[in-house]
C-alpha cells in the first residue's frame, strides 16, 4: 500500500491506496448480492472529493458503489475538506464545500441519476476555535446549503505517536474538545438548531463526554463507534483497547443528547489489516471483525440511538459497497423488524431532518 501525502500536510504520510490499485483489488473477488435488498437503508456517512493525496470521488464514483443491490433511498455528505473556496478570509473558506455539495445534491434530487437522494443533508465544516465569531460562518453555511445544511464536523482526533498520523490524524491540538475557545464556539450550535459530530480517538473518549455533558442541549453524533485504535502502539492490544472503550461507550450512552454511527471500521487505523490481504474480505469477514464493537454500542445506546454508516470511500480500503452493508445486515440477523429500521433509516432519518423511508 502506498503512502502518500498533500502538500498542506493536513494529512501526514496518510497510509491509502489509490483508486487504480483499489479496484483492482476489489475486483479479485465477484461483488456479492445484497442481503435483504429491499430494506429501506439510509447511509449517514459519505464523502466525495478530488485531492492529490486521496484521489478523485465524485457522484458517478458514488452511484456506482452504491448501486450493488442494496435499497439506499438517502445520504448524509460528510465533510471531508473538499472543494474549500480559494478566496476571501479564511475561516470562511469551508462555505466552499457547502456550496459544491448543494450543487450535486440538485442534481441527485432531479432524479435524473437514480432514485436515491443523495446528499440530502450536508454537514459541513466550520473552525470554532475562532469562538463566538464562527457564528457567521455557520449562517452562511446555512445560506449555502439551501435548506440542506444541519450541522457541522471539526475533527479532534489526535494521538502523540507519530506512528498513527498516518492513517487519520489532523493536525490539531490535544484535548481540543476541552478548550474554552472552542466550547464558545461549539455554544453557537444549538442556537442555530445545528448539531456537531464528534470524530476523535478512543483515548480522547473521556473528552466526548464532558462536552456532551457541558452541552446538553446540542446533538452530538459520535462518528465510527468512537474511533477504535489498533495500529502503532495500539497494535496488539485489541482485548485490553475494547474493554476501556465498552466502559467509556457505556458512560457516553448515558448522555441522552448523543447518537452514536456503526462503521468506519474498515479505516486501516483500526488495524484490522483487512486491506493487506491478497483477496479482499467477504461480508462474513467483515462481520466477524466488527460485531465486537457494532454490538455493544447497540447494546448500550439502543437502536433508537444507533444507525449504521457506510463512511465510504475511507472503509472501501478495506472491501466493497454491497460487501460493507451485507456485514452489517449479518450482524442483524436475528433483530427485529422494527430494530432494523431503525439502525438502518430511523434513527438517521430523525438526527439529520430526512424524508422518513
Amino acid at each position: 500500500m502506498a503512502i502518500i501525502g498533500d502538500s498542506k500536510g493536513a494529512y501526514p504520510g496518510l497510509v491509502y491506496r489509490n483508486n487504480a490499485d483499489l479496484k483492482a483489488w476489489l475486483d479479485k473477488r465477484p461483488r456479492e448480492e445484497a442481503l435483504e435488498p429491499d430494506l429501506p437503508v439510509i447511509d449517514p456517512h459519505h464523502h466525495l472529493w478530488d485531492t492529490p493525496h486521496r484521489g478523485t470521488y465524485f457522484l458517478p464514483d458514488f452511484l456506482a458503489d452504491i448501486g450493488g443491490g442494496h435499497n439506499i433511498v438517502s445520504t448524509v455528505y460528510m465533510e471531508c475538506q473538499s472543494m474549500y473556496r480559494a478566496n476571501g478570509p479564511a475561516e470562511m473558506a469551508p462555505v466552499g464545500e457547502v456550496e459544491f455539495v448543494n450543487g450535486v445534491a440538485a442534481m441527485s434530487a432531479s432524479g435524473n441519476y437514480g432514485p436515491c437522494r443523495v446528499a440530502e443533508t450536508i454537514i459541513g465544516y466550520a473552525d470554532l476555535r475562532i469562538g463566538a465569531r464562527v457564528r457567521e460562518v455557520l449562517e452562511a453555511e446555512i445560506a449555502a446549503g439551501n435548506g440542506r445544511f444541519h450541522g457541522i464536523r471539526q475533527g479532534v482526533a489526535w494521538d502523540g505517536d507519530e506512528s498513527v498520523g498516518k492513517f487519520a490524524s489532523r493536525l490539531v491540538a490535544p484535548h481540543l474538545a476541552r478548550d474554552p475557545v472552542f466550547r464558545e464556539g461549539f455554544a453557537q450550535l444549538a442556537k442555530l438548531g445545528l448539531s456537531f459530530e464528534s470524530w476523535q480517538y478512543h483515548p480522547q473518549l473521556p473528552d466526548a463526554i464532558d462536552l456532551a455533558r457541558a452541552f446538553p442541549d446540542t446533538s452530538i453524533i459520535l462518528d465510527h463507534v468512537g474511533g477504535v485504535l489498533g495500529v502503532g502502539p495500539y497494535s496488539g492490544r485489541r482485548p485490553e483497547i475494547l474493554a476501556s472503550w465498552t466502559k467509556d461507550i457505556q458512560e457516553l450512552a448515558k448522555c441522552p443528547n448523543v447518537t452514536v454511527k456503526l462503521g468506519g471500521m474498515g479505516m486501516t487505523s483500526f488495524g484490522f489489516e483487512l486491506h493487506e490481504r491478497d483477496l479482499p474480505p467477504s461480508s462474513q469477514d467483515l462481520a466477524d471483525a466488527w460485531r465486537q464493537y457494532v454490538e455493544p454500542c447497540i447494546e448500550a445506546f439502543g437502536v433508537n440511538r444507533c444507525m449504521f454508516e457506510s463512511n465510504f470511500p475511507p472503509d472501501k480500503q478495506s472491501g466493497g459497497y454491497t460487501e460493507l452493508w451485507n456485514a452489517f445486515k449479518r450482524i442483524t440477523a436475528g433483530a427485529s423488524a422494527d430494530e432494523k429500521k431503525a439502525l438502518y433509516s430511523g434513527t438517521a432519518a430523525r438526527v439529520y431532518h430526512l424524508i422518513v423511508p
